[in-house]
């Protein structure tokens, strides 16, 4: 079983602490039997302050980290990692006992632990939009994008603030364990599978005014053609909008163009379609708007190491 350790720091978020072990802890396969262990731990098994007026009991102490696979660093305001960018002497222990190999996530203001470890150097990462610039500025070798919902950099992930770090939870079991299983802890927690675009659209300069037109209804509508054409023209017609103003307020509401979102939702429709249905690749390719089984061998390479076959066995263990 994939053992989860999840680092509590004072004072920790206390939402985004819950948000591990909520997700991880009700990750099961198709017979009902969990998928990953899941343990806080914390410097000691003392209380762990949070944010919000109360305190969380660790069930162990630093010396989890030890035997976990993935490691997990929710928010929190530990002064050294936010004011200073700095890790106090008994914080450096307790990650040194991480193995090699480990994968390593941070939620929201988990990440400056990450960057004051030296461990985000050169690498992409997010955190909160609101503390972007400071963890910018606090270390300059991090590529920060405040404007995504999570970063996946392969054994290194971070996400944005609070709720953002749902979004990457889901993704991680989706990667791990397949689309039915991730939509089985959305649908449980109530909450979507995924959100689309990225915190952009949560940023004050960004927010749209009260009476500009939402280009929602035709990403709705879109989802539900994925398998015919839908180029920026067609999108703007159906939102009654130039493809000028369409393409602008699309990016300002989700954080991407309108035809990498519909490409990457053509992605996520072909691999539900390979978990699920034994369906030939071309006729994946079809349903999913990719065309041919070339294309969709190309960005399934591309996005996730496999050959749809080989996604396939992987996720339908056939």
């Amino acid at each position: 079983m994939h053992r989860v350790a999840v680092l509590l720091l004072p004072p920790v978020v206390g939402f985004d602490a819950t948000i591990p072990t909520l997700l991880f802890g009700n990750a099961a396969d198709a017979g009902g039997e969990a998928l990953y262990k899941v343990v806080t731990c914390g410097l000691s098994t003392d209380p762990v302050a949070a944010t919000a007026g109360f305190a969380v009991l660790p069930e162990a102490g630093p010396e989890a980290l030890a035997s976990a696979d993935t490691v997990v660093i929710p928010g929190t305001r530990y002064p050294p990692a936010r004011a200073d960018g700095v890790l106090a002497s008994e914080v450096s222990a307790a990650l040194a006992l991480i193995r090699p190999g480990t994968r390593l996530v941070s939620i929201c203001t988990g990440a400056f632990v990450l960057a004051a470890a030296g461990l985000l150097d050169g690498r992409p990462a997010t955190t909160h939009w609101k503390y972007a610039d400071t963890l910018r500025e606090m270390h300059s070798q991090v590529r920060v994008d405040e404007n995504v919902l999570f970063v996946d950099d392969g054994d290194i992930l971070t996400s944005a603030g609070l709720a953002a770090g749902i979004d990457l939870c889901l993704h991680i079991i989706r990667s791990d364990h397949g689309t039915q299983v991730a939509n089985a802890v959305a649908k449980y927690c109530v909450v979507p599978p995924w959100r689309e675009g990225g915190q952009a659209q949560f940023i004050d300069r960004h927010v749209l005014a009260p009476d500009d037109f939402s280009t929602a209804a035709t990403r709705e509508w879109a989802m539900g053609r994925l398998d015919e054409e839908l180029t920026v023209q067609r999108m703007a017609r159906h939102a009654k909008m130039s493809a000028r103003t369409f393409n602008r307020r699309f990016r300002a509401e989700t954080g991407q163009s309108p035809g990498v979102w519909v490409r990457a939702r053509r992605i996520d429709r072909a691999r539900e379609l390979l978990e699920s249905r034994d369906l030939s690749v071309d006729e994946v390719a079809r349903l999913s708007g990719l065309g041919s089984g070339g294309n969709l061998r190309h960005h399934l390479r591309r996005g996730v190491g496999m050959s749809p076959t080989g996604y396939r066995k992987v996720f339908q263990g056939v």
